[in-house]
């Protein structure tokens, strides 16, 4: 065979290299489909992004080969349009394997405090840290674990003030209302003599009650005349307490007695945010059905009742998050009780510049999410194993 000519060897050239592009593309393409469980070996996968081709007709008689997924994740399932879909969502496209982390986020229809609690109206503590089963799940999504994971638990406290004077009124008060309540009743039926006494034996349980708060009489009395001129200055727009004015009078205040008390729990919030880059076809249509599965999720449903298509809206669905390792819970980051999606955000140019591939999808995308839990957490939530350690750090 002759030496081809310089054009010639450039152009045999330049077509085998464009050869060996079309077929590294092509297996990169049904590698990724196969990792992800969408597609089998055999069938025909075109270059990334680009549109795809019906596989050709199977004329020999042989079945394609079985789809290969890994243990821990089902297939993704084809995209439909009800809420139960079952959907079965995965970003970034690649193996999960058995010491693989990633967040799991499971999409569950919401259950009222009464069906949740035996038809009661107050939620038993608890009740919002169980997961369904997967039978029950709208849809699943797997994420690769945020770069930034952390937990906070918080609990309320306030500072709280109660004097003496106030405390022994508190404590006696109720006796001697009654008692003024007696004598009232007697003067109405005309029983002047035995309404006196009764007035006279309240009188006497203010003394003792004063008397137990560790001021005189005269002193209670003279306090309760600051207290009402106060009062007075306030009708007018003046802000004069009982204690500026001993403050004023003689440089001192009643004792606040002041304690730090515990005003109850909080809800926890979670913020993620995921940074999302398609690599192929497969990848984008992904992650627009991870954004738009989330925004139908959190969304308020409408109820139709009768004539009445806008009266009621419905509570969105909830939202299961749990931190994995393959197919089991993680073992050591923090849990998560049932959530509600509280708000989603996208940046579409996550890269600060807009840019799309040729089917319109975004290069780079920036998904912020913050979820909220249901309840707070309770010393009940810490589970104990059978040698009385706790598994992992808790919620």
């Amino acid at each position: 065979m002759g030496r081809l000519s310089g054009p010639e060897r450039r152009k045999a050239q330049k077509q085998r290299r464009l050869e060996q592009n079309s077929q590294r593309s092509k297996l990169s393409a049904e590698d990724a489909a196969v990792t992800y469980g969408t597609l089998p070996p055999s069938a025909n996968i075109q270059p990334a992004l680009t549109p795809p081709t019906p596989p050709p007709e199977n004329t020999g008689g042989n079945e394609p080969e079985k789809n290969t997924v890994p243990a821990t994740l089902p297939p993704i399932q084809p995209l439909v349009s009800q809420k139960a879909s079952k959907e079965i969502l995965r970003y970034p496209n690649q193996k999960i394997h058995d010491y693989t982390d990633y967040l799991q986020i499971a999409i569950v229809g919401y259950k009222s405090i009464a069906e949740n609690n035996n038809e009661s109206l107050v939620g038993k503590p608890g009740s919002r840290r169980g997961r369904t089963s997967a039978k029950e799940r709208y849809a699943t999504i797997f994420l690769p674990i945020p770069s930034n994971v952390q937990d906070g638990n918080t609990v309320s406290y306030s500072d709280s003030s109660l004097n003496n004077i106030t405390a022994s009124l508190i404590s006696g008060g109720i006796s001697t209302m009654e008692g003024f309540g007696e004598a009232l009743g007697l003067l109405a039926s005309g029983k002047t003599a035995e309404s006196n006494t009764a007035a006279s034996a309240a009188m006497d349980s203010i003394r003792k009650v004063i008397s137990n708060s560790g001021l005189d009489f005269n002193v209670a009395q003279s306090l309760l005349t600051k207290q009402l001129a106060a009062s007075a200055v306030g009708v007018f727009g003046g802000n004069v307490t009982i204690n500026q004015l001993l403050s004023r009078e003689k440089g001192t205040i009643f004792n606040p007695n002041m304690e730090l008390l515990f005003n109850g729990p909080t809800l926890r919030s979670f913020r993620f945010s995921f940074k999302m880059t398609p690599r192929n076809r497969n990848e984008s249509i992904v992650v627009r059905r991870i954004i738009n599965t989330l925004k139908r999720n959190m969304a308020p449903q409408v109820v139709t009742t009768g004539n009445s298509e806008n009266l009621f809206l419905k509570t969105p669905n909830v939202f299961e998050l749990t931190y994995k390792q393959g197919d089991m819970e993680h073992c050591f980051l923090h849990k998560f009780k049932q959530c509600f999606l509280e708000d989603i955000s996208v940046n579409y140019t996550g890269e600060g510049t807009y840019a799309t591939y040729g089917d319109g999808t975004p290069i780079s995308m920036v998904m912020n999410l913050q979820f909220k839990e249901l309840e707070p957490i309770y010393d009940i939530d810490y589970e104990q194993t059978e040698d009385n350690k706790y598994k992992g750090v808790g919620y």
